[in-house]
C-alpha cells in the first residue's frame, strides 16, 4: 500500500475497469492496509461507499465548466450551439447528454475506431 493512499494517489476506473474492479481493488487495499472507510479509490459502487451519479460527474462537470466559460467570455449560450465530442466512454456519453439537455446539438462523437457524424 505504498503507492495507493488518500494522500498519495487516488486511482480511478478507466477503459475496461468499472465499479466491480474498483470494488475488488478497494477490498484488497483494506485487507493489506487494515484501513477502512478511506476515500482511496474513486468509482466504487454504492455498496463499497461510492456516490450516486459518479459515472455522470465528469461529463456533466465538463459541460458545466464549458457553459460558464462560453457565457462569461463569449457572451453566448450553448442553446443551438453545434458541438463535437472526442471519445465514447462515460465522460463523452454524459457530456453529450448534458449538452443536449441544455439545447446544444451534438454533431459528432468519436473514439479510436472512428467517428459518427449526426
Amino acid at each position: 500500500c505504498r503507492y495507493i493512499d488518500a494522500s498519495t494517489d487516488v486511482p480511478a476506473g478507466d477503459i475496461g475497469v468499472g465499479g466491480r474492479e474498483i470494488g475488488f481493488m478497494y477490498g484488497q487495499y483494506k485487507l493489506l492496509s487494515n484501513k477502512h472507510g478511506e476515500g482511496v479509490l474513486t468509482g466504487k459502487s454504492l455498496a463499497f461507499g461510492g456516490i450516486h451519479l459518479r459515472p455522470e460527474a465528469t461529463g456533466y462537470g465538463t459541460v458545466y465548466m464549458a457553459k460558464h466559460a462560453i457565457e462569461d467570455k463569449l457572451k453566448k449560450s450553448l442553446d443551438g450551439t453545434r458541438c463535437a465530442i472526442s471519445g465514447s466512454g462515460n465522460v463523452a456519453q454524459y457530456a453529450a447528454e448534458m449538452l443536449m439537455l441544455l439545447g446544444a446539438k451534438v454533431v459528432t462523437i468519436s473514439d479510436s475506431n472512428g467517428v459518427l457524424v449526426f
